[in-house]
């Protein structure tokens, strides 16, 4: 399985942007998709998840309410739009797809599959 990221950029505080992350090769029993980002001098962590059966998803507290991830389903693709965005969202954003039922959760150890990281920076 391929990820592809993009739609990363610059935005002002306040300001919204959207990822995508494209899945392509033996994509089937892929079981959930997700984002996790990484500040510098941070540790990686858990953004969002997508479970593809039922279409449920998580967020992690610091993004609830401002974030909403979604699949388009014909094209394979996840997608995250971020609202409301704050310099504290600067990060790599890297999306994450894995074919175990741990696939949505926060631990990055239960996705097998990573996608090049999009640089997302808000500026105050």
């Amino acid at each position: 399985v391929q990820l592809q990221a993009s739609g990363g950029g610059l935005v002002q505080a306040g300001g919204s942007l959207r990822l995508s992350c494209a899945a392509s090769g033996r994509t089937s029993g892929i079981y959930g998709m997700g984002w996790f980002r990484q500040a510098p001098g941070k540790e990686r962590e858990f953004v969002a998840a997508h479970r593809i059966s039922g279409g449920r998803t998580y967020y992690s507290d610091s993004v609830k309410g401002r974030f909403s991830i979604s699949r388009d389903n014909a094209k394979n693709t996840v997608h995250l739009q971020m609202f409301s965005l704050n310099p504290e969202d600067t990060a790599v954003y890297y999306c994450a797809a894995g074919r175990t039922i741990l696939s949505t959760t926060r631990d990055s150890g239960a996705y097998q599959f990573w996608g090049q990281g999009t640089q997302v920076t808000v500026s105050s």
